[in-house]
């Protein structure tokens, strides 16, 4: 028998907390929704709430042990909800759930249920069950069946638009297999959506007031979804249809390979004004040696053409990427090349980690690992030449106007900040509250390390 969900049933409350991606984002509004026709709304803490997800991600340095500490705070609040004759149920979901399985029931009695990602489609079949006195669940399978397809209708998502800003998953999972990468242990083989759904999803963010859409994927640029004849699509050919949506005035895309950037998603670059001039394109390393111990499947080289080719097409597109120092086996002149490559392209924006060993990838097992104190030390003069670069790009903005699009209030009374072109945040002073939401002409007067300041040349909105 279901919860009871008629008009006089009380009302039960859910609270996900995020970690990592915005995919894991995407992901925990979709978990609000799923629940929604079970008569759940949802809370901003878990002392409110009657469920409590957690919903994790493995790509960081010590995810798991952050999982099992916020697990022995909740603990603490289970005992007091059960002393007061409350019940809370407690759920685990996402890449650590997935990765970590029985063992985390184990670990963490505490935990009524754990979902890997492919699964939260089926939340509500677990919860009622739970409520109807079942065990504990672990569900970390791949199923069959399409989560997406699974979802409400965009339309009746109580979470589908928070502003003007929102995250559109197309594809899930990764066919790479890079050596220190989880991801096609815990999200699966690749997956694409198909193209008449992402439109319906896009359409209806639009409706709801959504200016720009990023959309996801762990490897976004790979792809294919089915359109309406059948045929496989590729990013390019979706981003083509998406632009001509109204109201969506910008696009992004995140995460790429450089494997999958194709010349159709190239030429996306220059013929699609929505589509926004920057490009995040992780390369990982600068040294071929290293690059082919990741089973990256592509050299240095390839990656600077490949770049001067982006480049080629839109010479105004400012690029990001990601770096691993220290991975396994790596020297002082692999570590070099890495700096060379940086030098050659120039990064408005980067992301750098210290290797660390996820379990059950190929890398965590080489013996060759590096001291924690080598790969500090690498890491800080690969993030002094990055900031450099990142500085000197920001500098470079000022006296330049800019359509920004004001998603988020500032510090004073005045202030609203929102984001350029190139995804760097903007603050202006002196903005009138119903620019918010907007996209505003902004001339940019300083440039910092982090973020541009910059003043309205005038108070409406190039885009309402």
């Amino acid at each position: 028998m279901g919860p009871d969900t008629g008009p006089g049933a009380p009302r039960k409350k859910i609270f996900v907390k995020t970690y990592g991606c915005q995919m894991n984002v995407y992901d925990s509004a979709r978990m609000v929704d799923v629940m929604a026709p079970s008569g759940y709304t949802e809370v901003d803490t878990p002392e409110e709430a009657d469920i409590v997800i957690l919903n994790t991600c493995h790509i960081r340095e010590k995810a798991a042990e952050k999982v099992y500490s916020e697990l022995g705070r909740l603990r603490e609040l289970k005992k007091e909800k059960s002393g007061r004759g409350e019940n809370l149920l407690i759920g685990v979901a996402g890449c650590v759930a997935q990765a970590e399985g029985e063992e985390m029931r184990r670990r963490a009695p505490v935990v009524d249920l754990v979902l890997g990602p492919q699964t939260y489609h089926r939340l509500p079949e677990y919860v009622e069950r739970l409520a109807n006195g079942g065990p504990g669940i672990v569900e970390t399978e791949f199923p069959a069946d399409d989560k997406f397809a699974s979802l409400p209708a965009p339309e009746r998502r109580k979470t589908l638009a928070r502003g003007a800003t929102a995250f559109l998953t197309i594809q899930e999972g990764c066919d790479k297999f890079c050596t220190f990468c989880v991801v096609p242990y815990t999200r699966g083989s690749e997956f694409s959506r198909p193209v008449a759904r992402i439109l319906d999803e896009a359409r209806a963010l639009a409706e709801a007031g959504v200016r720009e859409i990023t959309l996801l994927g762990q490897n976004v640029n790979a792809y294919h979804g089915e359109d309406e004849k059948g045929r496989a699509a590729t990013l390019g050919d979706l981003i083509r249809r998406l632009a001509a949506i109204d109201g969506i005035a910008r696009l992004r895309y995140t995460t790429s390979h450089p494997r999958d950037m194709d010349e159709a998603l190239i030429a996306a670059h220059a013929e699609v004004p929505e589509l926004m001039p920057y490009l995040h394109l992780p390369v990982q390393s600068g040294s071929d040696r290293i690059l082919a111990a990741m089973n990256r499947r592509h050299d240095a080289e390839t990656y600077i053409r490949l770049v001067e080719r982006i480049r080629a097409a839109n010479p105004g597109i400012a690029m990001s990427s990601d770096f691993i120092v220290g991975f396994p086996g790596e020297t002082e002149e692999d570590f070099e090349a890495t700096l060379a490559l940086i030098r050659a392209v120039g990064y408005a924006q980067a992301y750098s980690f210290k290797y660390s060993p996820r379990p059950g990838t190929p890398a965590a097992t080489e013996e060759d690992q590096l001291p924690v104190e080598a790969k500090s030390e690498r890491l800080q003069r690969l993030q002094a030449l990055l900031g450099e670069q990142q500085i000197a790009f920001n500098s470079a903005c000022a006296g330049r106007t800019m359509p920004v699009l004001f998603d988020r209030r500032g510090r004073g009374e005045s202030q609203l900040v929102g984001r350029s072109p190139y995804l760097q945040s903007v603050h202006v002073g002196d903005a009138p509250e119903n620019l918010f939401g907007k996209l505003v002409d902004v001339e940019i007067e300083e440039g910092y390390r982090n973020s541009l300041r910059g003043r309205l040349l005038r108070k409406e909105p190039v885009l309402a």
